[in-house]
């Protein structure tokens, strides 16, 4: 039979394998291992039987394709990553897989992030951190060793009702990967007022902390979607008279407690005013920023987020960067762009 110039040599069989079956295969392994489908369901997925499933994992594994993460990529979402890039201006997206549309996406990129992360540490680095979900998510996912001279900085103040994500518990445990020096702000991220933010900063030293920040190597960064404010993690700063008030002045999101518009600017809404955290101008000058984060309530204030402050790096999963690049494609390329 003649062979598709698409196939290649299998380096332990001798066996013609497709593009397809490849794909075939790492999807299998990245809805096992990844999202965490039982070998049934990934059958389901992907229109095969439970034994071909098994054969997929097993030769995924020989092949040294699933360690921790997996480390091969499919040629449709490397294209994605290229258009990303191009488009908005990074020096690197990762797009992590997601089968169907309608799942939370935070796993994926959480897993994706965790291995990223993972391979960016490295000696006597200064990285700042923010806050939520799926920050909080990539922590299991990161590889724990210990480093020597890292600073680990929180960029916000703390969240008083917050259980599982709160900006200093994460700041806190991701420096314990490490074994690095925590700094943390020892204040709420939103005060009652723009006195109250100048006199902790100015009397209280925590604008030293921020200052701290500017010196970062690198800024890891999500952010927030307007339609999730009333979530429990947020409560007590933004009731829903505010959420409304925030909309109204076409906010579609916030980046450390500032809430942004669709061109990437701070709405006039006083909550930008008593936000303790480090400011969009601060952030801007950090050289490495890498923002995490997906899902369709998420699609404007990430974009915001890129044009207020210029990240280098991406991380999210393929159907918010398709919906990223459909965006994009449909206005001229100078409003795309940063």
């Amino acid at each position: 039979m003649p062979r598709d110039s698409s196939d290649r040599e299998d380096p332990s069989g001798g066996k013609s394998i497709t593009k397809t079956q490849n794909q075939l295969r790492i999807r299998a392994a990245w809805l096992y291992y990844i999202e965490g489908m039982t070998q049934s369901d990934v059958a389901k997925k992907l229109g095969v039987n439970r034994i071909m499933v098994t054969r997929l994992l097993s030769e995924a594994k020989k092949r040294g394709e699933v360690v921790i993460r997996i480390k091969s990529e499919l040629s449709d979402l490397v294209e994605l990553q290229q258009r990303l890039q191009e488009r908005y201006g990074l020096a690197q997206a990762i797009v992590a897989p997601l089968e169907d549309p309608e799942d939370d996406p935070t796993r994926v990129i959480s897993a994706a992030a965790g291995a990223f992360v993972s391979d960016l540490m490295q000696n006597d680095m200064t990285v700042g951190v923010g806050w939520g979900r799926t920050l909080h998510s990539m922590l299991p996912y990161i590889e724990e060793r210990a480093l020597t001279g890292v600073r680990v900085v929180s960029l916000l103040g703390g969240i008083a009702q917050a259980r599982r994500f709160n900006p200093a518990e994460f700041a806190w445990q991701f420096a314990e990967l490490f074994e690095a020096e925590g700094y943390l702000i020892s204040a709420p991220a939103v005060v009652d007022s723009a006195q109250t933010r100048h006199a902790l900063l100015e009397n209280c030293g925590l604008d030293q902390i921020l200052l701290l920040a500017e010196s970062c190597d690198v800024a890891l960064l999500s952010c927030g979607g307007i339609t999730t404010l009333t979530t429990s993690y947020r409560s007590g700063h933004i009731n829903e008279a505010a959420r409304e008030a925030l909309i109204e002045k076409g906010a579609v999101g916030d980046l450390l407690y500032h809430f942004l518009d669709a061109d990437g600017k701070l709405v006039d809404h006083s909550v930008n005013t008593r936000s303790i955290s480090m400011s969009l101008d601060r952030l801007k000058r950090v050289p490495k920023k890498v923002l995490m984060s997906g899902g369709a309530e998420k699609i404007g204030i990430i974009k915001a987020t890129m044009a207020a402050i210029a990240p280098t790096v991406l991380i999210t999963d393929e159907v918010t960067g398709r919906a990223l690049m459909d965006e994009a494609e449909a206005k001229p390329a100078d409003t795309a762009t940063r």
